[in-house]
């Protein structure tokens, strides 16, 4: 993935997830000319729409996390936005033999405090996510269940046996970040410190305010070869906690913010301005339900009446202000890996007759993200109204991305949730759809039991590549005909630029970042 996120800066506010790999070009073709002119050094300042919490680079998929990750931790390899194409990061070389990874790291990478950066640690990262202890939300996502790893320190390699063939691992290991042996060997430090090899190091962290970063000199292997040493990069990144997208964008034009991703309709003033713009494609509504005992929602007809109870088409326009269109698939950041369209005739059409039935009495409790700016808040509006019509009472509230992910990933304190995932392969998105819950130490946090996609997925993943991708569109059809889960709108999601320039394939590139010359 041209992880690319997750904005995520985001790939989209409010998505717990965007997998990052991060090489290409901007996606809107508003690069630089051949005449722009940088300027070395100097401070880069972001917003994010809520702060990463534990800095831990493997505990958390939050978006804010994937955000801040990119600039202190390296994956093993990368992918091309553009192309799709597995390229260089901490590894030159790579084979896939069935279910055997070989990766091969390049010569003289090292960590911010000068250690070096071995195919040991490698190993270590490895035996580290893939122990269900641990707890890393990576495992199944990013780095396939049960793979096992071995270093050769003397030939610089890595081999991961996996336990069984996974058809996209590359672009897994592509979006895990790997830390350094003296991260590894202190886990409580990475709280609020960084050990990795990014080109980047975080000198200052003041939680639900701003994360300062420096640069590294000596920094030669980025994404396809990228280096610290291009003109124009900045001396220092600021990441600074924003919620309100009408503040971002106030500070953006004022010169405050070098950069900002705005979705609703504050984006029209800021389209009026010259400003550097990035943008990619990002499923921005999907609807979730708590299948957990003890909720409404556990009830399949309740899904289906909530469903059937909605415009999707109408709440897909107001939450993108217009801009929008129908989703597609749920894996939708670019370079997709199955193309396609599993959506279309597979949502239960409304029916709001057939969903008073279901909903007569219901008291529901609706969460949604506040950061995800006025257009979204409008939509959750829009939604209570039609669900309420059907006859369900139900509670919107709207709450920063550090609630709606302590209620997600925790309490559980929830019904309905608008919460956007975004990756670029069918397999990433496997453990938040099926298998173990919260409570049983997996990822699956709505509870989602569906057989038809658990039998889909198997099919799908003992197939080689994209050979299998109309069997993992036929298996995400099957959640939709049942109601778990409802996608709804997709949207070009637009980071802002003011006085640099940037690759935003999801996820911000640091290596990309140039400074422009006033």
């Amino acid at each position: 993935m041209k992880l690319t996120p997750a904005a995520l800066g985001l790939c989209v506010t409010a998505a717990l997830l965007t997998g990052c790999g991060g090489s290409g070009s901007d996606s809107d073709g508003n690069g630089s000319s051949g005449d722009t002119q940088y300027a070395d050094g100097g401070t880069f300042t972001m917003a994010m729409a809520g702060d990463p919490g534990k800095l831990d680079p493997q505990s958390s998929a939050s978006s804010q996390l994937f955000t801040v990750n990119q600039l202190a931790y390296d994956n093993l390899v990368a992918v091309d936005a553009d192309t799709g194409e597995i390229q260089s990061q901490l590894a030159t070389d790579w084979k896939v033999d069935g279910a055997t990874v070989t990766l091969t790291l390049g010569d003289g990478i090292t960590c911010a405090d000068g250690s070096d950066f071995t195919a040991t640690t490698v190993a270590d990262n490895i035996a580290y996510v893939a122990d269900p202890k641990n707890k890393s939300p990576y495992l199944g996502v990013f780095l396939p269940v049960g793979a096992k790893a071995e270093a050769d320190d003397a030939a610089g390699t890595v081999t991961i046996t996996l336990a069984q063939p996974a058809p996209f691992v590359l672009n897994g290991l592509a979006s895990l970040p790997m830390v350094c042996e003296a991260g590894m060997e202190d886990r409580a430090s990475l709280s609020d410190s960084t050990a990795g090899t990014g080109p980047y190091v975080l000198t200052e962290a003041a939680p639900g305010d701003h994360y300062t970063y420096e640069i590294r000199d000596g920094y030669t292997w980025g994404p396809d070869g990228a280096t610290t040493a291009e003109k124009g990069m900045p001396d220092t990144v600021v990441m600074k906690v924003v919620q309100n997208e009408g503040t971002a964008a106030n500070l953006l034009l004022s010169g405050d913010l070098n950069a900002a991703t705005v979705q609703g309709p504050d984006a029209k003033r800021l389209d009026a301005q010259d400003l550097f713009t990035s943008q990619t494609p990002a499923l921005v509504g999907e609807q979730w339900y708590n299948h957990g005992d003890g909720h409404g929602t556990a009830d399949p007809g309740v899904r289906m009446g909530l469903t059937q109870a909605l415009d999707l088409e109408q709440l897909a326009s107001v939450a993108t202000a217009g801009n929008g269109t129908p989703a597609t698939t749920l894996a939708a950041i670019q370079p997709v890996a199955c193309p396609g369209d599993s959506v279309s005739g597979n949502v239960p059409a409304q029916d709001v007759e057939a969903a008073k039935t279901a909903l007569a009495g219901q008291k529901l409790t609706f969460l949604y993200s506040s950061a995800a700016g006025n257009a979204v808040s409008a939509a959750a509006e829009l939604a209570v109204q039609q669900w309420e019509a059907a006859g369900a009472t139900v509670t919107a509230k709207g709450v920063d991305e550090t609630a709606l992910q302590q209620a997600i990933f925790g309490t559980g304190d929830w019904d309905i949730a608008w919460v956007p995932l975004n990756v670029n392969s069918p397999d990433q998105l496997v453990p938040f759809l099926s298998g173990p819950g919260m409570a049983d130490g997996g990822t699956n946090f709505s509870g989602i039991d569906n057989p038809d996609y658990d039998a889909g997925v198997k099919q799908a993943s003992g197939m080689p590549g994209t050979e299998g991708c109309d069997t993992w569109l036929q298996a995400e059809a099957s959640l939709f005909t049942a109601a778990d889960i409802v996608p709804f709108a997709n949207n070009l999601v637009t980071t802002y630029g003011n006085g640099a320039e940037f690759e935003m394939p999801g996820q911000l590139v640091p290596t990309s970042i140039r400074m422009l010359a006033s």
